[in-house]
């Protein structure tokens, strides 16, 4: 904010009690000259009107009030709000608890849709997995309220929680094909190896060798299956905040698909939801620091 002296605030204060004042003689001249024109009087009066107005913006622009911003960063649409905001954009209106349900389900395909376009950090986690002797496989996270669908990487750990042994190996991870080619699967010894078997609502590790002893821990990190929208549209989605506007861009794009007066939006919808994933893919990624410098270097 701009700061006040107090010689230039008492003097647009004088220029505005000088405008007042003229606004008010011509006011009360024209009113006891019976001879003189309306029309002229009125066009007078307009020319003070815009001469206090000009006044009062030069007094502004030495003399602005602070604005105070509400100090809250608590804006949290659940989902009933956001899929509104949806049909909103759609030009369409949710009149009905089928549109809800309806919406929901767009919305539950759709962020299965956002799965298969890559990592999406949010849903990384991490899980370790404590192994008995003579373990060759195991079930990945799979709750009703967790469920892996992909494996990013693993390792194999020993001695767990023991400062002087504990002990970190990568684990190699093969294919089908290399996996099934071993020989003996039922060899002991610490695990090396590691084939990743996704099936219909699971996901299979298999580790050999098979474990020798029970000191051995698998951690692994995975991708998650999003959470689901819920019934009623009172719970708030599972995705972060940056991409709330491309959730309802999405949103706003497979509900008019199924509109046929939602129509001539299609493409217009499209676009928008292909911008708003792109702005925030982009930010939904790993940063690392980054530093050039100068000289190049010396062959």
């Amino acid at each position: 904010m701009s700061s006040v002296t107090p010689t230039t605030f008492w003097a647009s204060i004088g220029f505005i009690v000088t405008a007042l004042g003229g606004l008010f003689s011509m006011q009360t001249g024209h009113a006891s000259d019976n001879g003189h024109d309306s029309l002229a009087g009125r066009e007078d009066l307009s020319r003070a009107e815009l001469k206090l107005e000009r006044v009062a913006t030069e007094v502004k622009k030495f003399w602005r009030p602070s604005v105070a911003t509400s100090g809250a960063v608590t804006f949290s649409p659940d989902i009933g709000e956001l899929v509104e905001e949806a049909y909103e954009r759609a030009g369409l209106q949710m009149v009905s608890g089928y549109d809800l349900r309806t919406a929901r389900r767009s919305l539950d395909l759709m962020l299965m849709e956002w799965a298969n376009r890559g990592i999406n950090l949010w849903c990384v986690d991490e899980h370790t997995e404590s192994l008995a002797l003579n373990t060759g496989n195991f079930t990945a996270v799979n709750t009703s309220s967790k469920v892996a669908v992909s494996i990013l990487d693993a390792i194999l750990r020993t001695d767990a929680g023991n400062v002087n042994k504990q002990s970190d190996y990568e684990l190699s991870r093969i294919s089908r094909n290399t996996y099934m080619g071993i020989p003996s699967k039922l060899t002991k010894g610490r695990p090396t190896q590691l084939y990743v078997d996704r099936q219909q609502g699971s996901i299979n590790l298999n580790i050999w060798p098979r474990t020798d002893s029970g000191n051995y821990q698998i951690v692994y990190t995975y991708i998650r299956r999003m959470e689901d929208s819920g019934p009623g549209g009172t719970y708030d989605p599972d995705v972060p905040d940056r991409f709330w506007p491309a959730l309802v861009a999405g949103l706003a794009y497979n509900i008019a698909l199924k509109k046929p007066e939602a129509g001539q939006r299609i493409q217009m919808l499209k676009q928008v939801y292909d911008e708003q994933f792109q702005y925030a893919a982009d930010e939904d990624r790993e940063k690392s620091p980054f530093r050039l410098y100068p000289g190049g270097y010396n062959s």
